[in-house]
């Protein structure tokens, strides 16, 4: 069966000199990010910054993805709606991370950082911990990592582990199976569970 995917698209009026406001707070060095809905938004507040800033990239995100931005960028702005990818941002890049949704500016703070800092480390307790772990395998296009699960699998002599592939991981479900511990080798944002360890954090 084909899919289709067909982006939705936030209907926001881009207020010009809100943004021009709003970019005296910003380092001159800055890259834009997006979900995929924004992207005609981020457009036009690329063509506004761009007139006292350099945009150093505009880059759409998704839930799995891990964007590079140029050595000089000085911070980030997120154009969207909540902190499920700013959050991760921030810990990834080390960077300052702005979320713009509609006319408003937030920073995401050193305490939601250091907050998924706590759970990566504590998820990387567990994993050196656990006897037993679970595997975690996407069907999905761009999440699909079966090779390197099975690559995983044969490296982990210490320890007894299963194989779980679907097309939608739930985490709500992992503890149906009596481990406390994950692989995951799908969408790198399931992080935000301190049961579950990034393939590329082994």
């Amino acid at each position: 069966m084909k899919t289709i995917f067909i982006p939705a698209k936030a209907k926001t009026e881009t207020n010009k000199n809100k943004i021009l406001e709003i970019s005296k707070k910003l380092p001159k060095k800055i890259a834009i990010t997006y979900s995929v809905q924004y992207q005609d938004i981020a457009k036009k507040v690329k063509e506004i910054l761009s007139e006292d800033h350099q945009i150093t990239s505009l880059t759409q995100v998704l839930g799995c993805s891990s964007p590079k931005f140029p050595i000089n960028t000085e911070a980030v702005i997120l154009i969207g709606s909540g902190k499920f990818h700013a959050v991760s941002l921030a810990f990834e890049t080390k960077l300052p991370i702005y979320i713009l949704n509609k006319d408003n500016l937030e920073k995401v703070s050193e305490e939601e950082v250091q907050s998924l800092e706590k759970k990566h480390k504590a998820s990387q307790l567990k994993f050196l911990t656990s006897k037993k772990v679970g595997i975690l395998i996407s069907t999905k296009p761009g999440q699909q990592n079966l090779e390197r699960a099975l690559s995983i699998k044969k490296k982990l002599k210490d320890k007894k582990s299963y194989m779980f592939i679907s097309n939608n991981i739930n985490p709500i479900e992992f503890e149906n199976f009596g481990l406390n511990c994950w692989i995951n080798t799908a969408c790198q944002r399931i992080d935000f569970n301190t049961q579950v360890i990034n393939m590329n954090e082994i």
